[in-house]
């Protein structure tokens, strides 16, 4: 939390963001370019940035790109804010901008845990759901094979795709197709990977939405912060996390249940 408000504290870093919510996924040169300071400016501020977890890169061949991560910022409106101002969310945790086609969402969490605990949060259907509105995950978990997205009070599956890397407890790649109302379904088939890497006694978990639509339907990617507030959440202190948000669909289940 210090890092994240030490970093938003600048009005330079404040624009560094600004320019990545407007086009994500930027290169150095480019946010250079668009602010009156020198390349090791920039660096310096984007260093920063990055410290906090506010912007994650991905190397494209050559190119280093930038990307902004809003899941900080929704860990700072879970602690504080969900209690009295929840529709506040969907503007906080909806953060986007339009890519080159295909769009690319890249986020990034660090939560106090071991990559094999952390392996068994993502494929559990029932640790699953604690964290992800009530919706589980049902697979045998080999390369190649299928994935349902089941919530109980849903007539049918909301997401179903196939596992098409599976590395536990390292990386999982996944197509996905969302199919929980018309808008999404029209989106096609999209990729998620997940990335686990031990850090100390933790892990950083790195998700990556790609392969979307150039101004893709944000319920696709929009609910991410949310989710992985929710597992770090979890797997840190053992309980769900408690923004309505978070519980809309859990709650609907079990009343169901």
């Amino acid at each position: 939390m210090d890092a994240v408000f030490r970093a938003l504290a600048d009005p330079t870093r404040r624009s560094l963001l600004d320019e990545l919510f407007r086009e994500d996924g930027q290169t150095l040169s480019a946010l250079e370019g668009r602010l009156p300071m020198t390349r090791f400016g920039v660096m310096k501020h984007l260093r920063q940035l990055e410290e906090a977890g506010l912007v994650v890169t991905r190397r494209r061949g050559r190119e280093k790109l930038h990307f902004l991560n809003p899941v900080p910022i929704r860990l700072v409106h879970d602690r504080w804010v969900s209690k009295y101002a929840e529709p506040w969310a969907a503007g906080l945790s909806g953060l986007k901008t339009r890519l080159e086609d295909p769009m690319e969402k890249v986020f990034e969490i660090y939560i106090k845990t071991t990559p094999e605990r952390l392996w068994e949060a993502i494929t559990d259907p029932e640790l699953r759901s604690q964290y992800n509105f009530g919706v589980g995950v049902v697979s045998d978990w080999t390369p190649g094979s299928r994935y349902t997205s089941k919530h109980v009070a849903a007539d049918g599956p909301l997401a179903e795709g196939e596992n098409l890397e599976v590395d536990p407890p390292r990386r999982l790649v996944q197509s996905m197709t969302a199919l929980w109302s018309d808008a999404v379904k029209n989106e096609g088939t999209s990729r998620v990977t997940w990335e686990i890497e031990p850090v100390g006694d933790s892990c950083r978990l790195t998700v990556t939405h790609d392969e979307l639509r150039e101004s893709a339907n944000d319920e696709l990617y929009g609910g991410w912060p949310m989710i992985l507030s929710g597992l770090k959440t979890l797997l840190e202190t053992g309980e769900r996390l408690t923004t309505p948000g978070s519980l809309l669909y859990a709650d609907a289940g079990a009343a169901s249940a």
